[in-house]
């Protein structure tokens, strides 16, 4: 038995009707039996194109305020119908079912009802039950039926039934039925999170996924699913990588922490921030930026909280990086970075990171709040006779912003609004603090009178005696260890501030 099918009657019942009518005059043209309801029935008339009613082929009619149309036995039973069994061709017969070859169906908009903060009562409403069932069977049923389950398959349909005159092969009708089951499995996922209120459960759906050139490194997959063109515009560039997503996202939730800040600018390499500067204006926080460690910031992620302009691009257009990232660019700042044709320009839009982060561990997941406790002046606890400057306050506030968005163990020294030097991703937190003596010592800078913050508590004074050796003169860290007191008295009795935050911030 042949596998292709040739489309002869249709059922058509969509909430939007945005390109529709090219659809229903090429199956009207085709001699195509078109059946539909409510407003899609209504359109279909004023094309001027033959419509015949699901109430005519049920005898029964829109009922329940239109919650109950298409949900009978001789809707059902034109879709489900397997054309090669012979029962079921008797009871087609016997019971007057007309066959359906193909169902154009879309959902109504149930995540655009929630997004618009809608009454309990309308998103409600918005939970499709007729659309549903008909996507499911269509597409269960997808031997003999054609299913359009999105407005996202209206072009590869119209297609398929122009260029093969009305016919469709099984692959095409099983590409089809894939598409659909994933519409209706994004749906009911959006629906169960609305309602869901217990925290063991988990499901997500992302509905925009694109294949990447490869993973993190060139013999593994990658992929990315998200509406990235909802947090960025692409002005210039190659398409970003796995590795360029990863450090985009640092980035952004790096810069996020000086979002009401003065201009700041920060130079990212492999997640961790390798220069960071706020100045008065953005030129001089990128040169500032750039002097903490030019080394690493070749083929680097730069970010800046304010616009970019053309002084501060002939600055940047003369390292190799991979991605800028602002709010906004000068359009002579553009034509500068844009003179290196894969340099990744993009214009980053205000858009709500999501409240959990998730990672794949063992043979689950792992699932967290994200980190959204920034460390403030009120928070800050002093615990030395010494108490820190007002400069110190800032120094280590600053310090503090840049130690939660870097990989643990880490220690980060920072003076005048700066990154100086951190040390990152380390197995002990002395290590760490070796690091980033070392880096500083390296790139010339004096710590005398640096600020030092550490993501987790101090267990020993060795730390702090280090730094103390090194010239900084204010620390702040969470506290918490039970020899908390023996860090405390050295910096007591070598007159260094310290100041707890309370909060721990670790980063793995």
């Amino acid at each position: 038995m042949t596998t292709t099918k040739t489309i002869k009657s249709a059922l058509i019942s969509v909430f939007s009707k945005e390109g529709l009518e090219p659809i229903v005059r090429k199956l009207h043209k085709q001699n195509v039996i078109i059946y539909s309801t409510g407003g899609t029935e209504e359109f279909i008339n004023k094309l001027g194109i033959p419509v015949v009613s699901v109430e005519e082929v049920t005898s029964y009619p829109s009922i329940l305020g239109g919650r109950v149309k298409t949900l009978h036995p001789k809707i059902f039973g034109g879709i489900l119908n397997r054309q090669d069994n012979e029962t079921d061709v008797q009871q087609m017969r016997e019971f007057e079912i007309p066959q359906i070859d193909l169902v154009i169906v879309d959902l109504y908009p149930f995540e655009k009802t929630v997004a618009s903060g809608a009454s309990e009562t309308d998103i409600i409403e918005k939970i499709d039950i007729g659309g549903i069932s008909l996507i499911r069977a269509a597409a269960k049923n997808f031997k003999d039926t054609v299913i359009v389950a999105s407005v996202n398959e209206y072009d590869m349909l119209l297609e398929l039934i122009s260029s093969q005159n009305g016919e469709t092969t099984l692959e095409q009708r099983r590409l089809l039925a894939t598409k659909a089951f994933h519409v209706s499995s994004h749906y009911d996922t959006a629906i169960f999170n609305y309602f869901n209120t217990d925290e063991s459960y988990f499901k997500t759906s992302i509905a925009d996924g694109q294949i990447l050139r490869y993973g993190e490194n060139p013999h593994q997959r990658g992929f990315f699913f998200g509406e990235f063109d909802k947090m960025f515009t692409k002005l210039h560039g190659k398409e970003l990588s796995y590795n360029n997503l990863l450090d985009v996202d640092a980035a952004v939730n790096l810069i996020l922490e000086f979002k009401n800040n003065e201009p700041t600018f920060a130079i990212l390499k492999h997640n961790n921030a390798c220069g960071l500067a706020t100045r008065k204006n953005i030129k001089d926080a990128y040169l500032a930026a750039l002097s903490c460690d030019p080394t690493s910031a070749f083929g680097g992620v730069l970010i800046a909280n304010s616009n970019i302009d053309s002084a501060t691009a002939k600055e940047i257009n003369s390292l190799f990086c991979e991605v800028v990232i602002a709010p906004e660019f000068d359009q002579e700042a553009v034509a500068i970075l844009s003179e290196k044709k894969n340099r990744i320009i993009l214009v980053q839009h205000e858009v709500d990171l999501p409240n959990s982060q998730v990672r794949t561990c063992l043979n689950g997941l792992l699932v967290q709040d994200r980190n959204t406790i920034t460390d403030s002046k009120e928070n800050l606890k002093i615990v030395t006779n010494t108490a820190p400057s007002a400069q110190e306050i800032d120094d280590l506030l600053f310090a503090s912003k840049i130690c939660k968005n870097t990989k643990s163990n880490t220690i980060v020294f920072a003076k005048n609004s700066t990154l100086v030097a951190s040390g990152t991703g380390q197995t002990s937190r002395v290590d760490a603090l070796k690091q980033a003596i070392e880096k500083a010592q390296t790139f010339g800078f004096d710590l005398n009178g640096a600020v030092m913050a550490s993501d987790a508590f101090f267990p020993f004074p060795d730390c702090v005696e280090m730094a103390y050796n090194a010239g900084i003169t204010a620390v702040i860290q969470p506290g918490g260890s039970i020899k908390d007191e023996l860090s405390i008295n050295f910096c007591n009795e070598n007159k260094v501030a310290m100041v707890f935050s309370g909060t721990r911030h670790f980063k793995h």
